[in-house]
């Protein structure tokens, strides 16, 4: 019997994360039927890849760019939109798998409506844990969807994790490469540029993850994330820096075994098993070879060069709205970075102080997260003001 194509939607199709899985769609064009791909400001790309994969909808996130979509897709048969609403309902549209890519709280929306209507989700928009992780997890539940990480940690942790027996885990140990600044002092980071920032040492990302890994940010939000995807309380969930990137993340249990996933670092990975849960799929990554690597080696994560890790744990720790203002407040300082307001060690000291200016509430739906949200968003632009003074 030949299996039916999987339909697919893709949120944030244009960017390191839905580039990779375009790789992986149109090396097997028969496997899948794309129902929608969804775009920011990248047209020309996302032209190219409704041209290739043949989509019945492509997407804009970015009205100003409707005109250029419709006229390079004319004569095709791909219907087009753009604009925030069209986002929702491509996410809304009955693709049975859909991967969550779209960078910052901006892909909040979109995952949430397809987590709703029940799709199997491909989760790498860590925002939306992190922002929304107790609405989210209830609408996981109450509508029957499966989320599948697609973060490399989490989804390590997802491979080698017991389900069945979690009270039998002692520590989830999320791994972090320690970003380009693992080494550097103090001095040297006060003077890190945005160029130096997203020259990430081992792994190929968009700007903003790779100045969240320059920070170790992103380790602070995979914590989070973490904390949602697998029922583990903060205080189980240990970071390990490991600079190879080779091992992913490892569960320890308590019979004493540590169990850990291992690979290339090579985004198509995880995707592959995302996209092809709950079998695998062939993926075209280089192979691990660990004759050739022959070293791997740990170390400690350094809180005092790196404030965002314990900024993280501490959001958690106060929860509520917390770690929705540190995430809002980490977007508004990681676009001052890269726009040349502000200094790398500022990213973390904006963060800290919005933490302290914005009181915390309960989040009861995601009304309450956006205005969370954009309460952090305008509170932290004012406190950069101030810094830059």
């Amino acid at each position: 019997m030949v299996d039916e194509p999987l339909s697919v939607t893709v949120l944030g199709s244009t960017g390191s994360i839905g580039m990779s899985t375009f790789d992986l769609l149109a090396r097997d064009p028969q496997a899948y039927r794309v129902e929608a791909l969804v775009a920011g400001r990248n047209v020309e790309r996302l032209i190219e890849q409704a041209k290739t994969l043949k989509p019945k909808l492509a997407v804009m996130a970015d009205p100003e760019f409707y005109a250029a979509l419709k006229e390079g897709l004319s004569g095709t048969g791909i219907e087009v939109a753009a604009g925030d609403d069209a986002v929702i309902a491509a996410a809304d549209r009955p693709a049975k798998w859909v991967m969550a890519a779209i960078v910052g709280a901006a892909g909040l929306k979109p995952t949430m409506k397809a987590i709703q209507r029940g799709a199997v989700v491909g989760l790498a928009n860590k925002e939306t844990l992190v922002s929304a992780g107790d609405v989210v997890t209830r609408a996981v539940r109450d509508s029957g969807a499966v989320v599948i990480p697609v973060d490399s940690e989490h989804s390590a942790i997802f491979q080698v994790l017991d389900f069945e027996q979690k009270d039998k885990v002692e520590k989830i140990i999320l791994t972090a490469s320690g970003g380009p600044f693992r080494t550097m002092g103090g001095n040297e980071m006060a003077r890190v540029t945005p160029k130096q920032a997203v020259a990430h040492p081992n792994w190929s990302m968009g700007a903003k993850i790779s100045v969240d890994s320059a920070t170790m940010m992103n380790k602070g939000l995979e914590l989070i994330e973490a904390h949602h995807l697998f029922d583990m309380p903060e205080e189980k969930i240990d970071i390990l820096v490991h600079p190879q990137s080779v091992i992913h993340s490892l569960v320890a249990y308590v019979d004493g075994s540590v169990l850990a996933q291992l690979g290339t670092p090579d985004m198509r990975t995880p995707i592959a098993y995302a996209l092809g849960w709950p079998r695998r799929i062939s993926a075209p990554v280089p192979r691990l070879n660990l004759a050739e690597i022959a070293t791997l080696t740990f170390e400690r994560p350094d809180n005092n060069r790196f404030p965002a890790l314990e900024l993280a744990r501490a959001a958690l720790r106060r929860a509520g709205s917390m770690p929705t203002i540190l995430n809002a407040a980490n977007e508004v300082a990681v676009g001052l970075f890269l726009d040349h307001k502000i200094g790398f060690l500022d990213i973390a000291r904006l963060v800290a102080e919005t933490m302290e200016a914005v009181d915390a509430c309960e989040l009861q739906g995601l009304e309450d997260v956006l205005a969370a949200d954009a309460e952090a968003r305008i509170r932290a632009q004012e406190i950069a003001r101030r810094l830059t003074r």
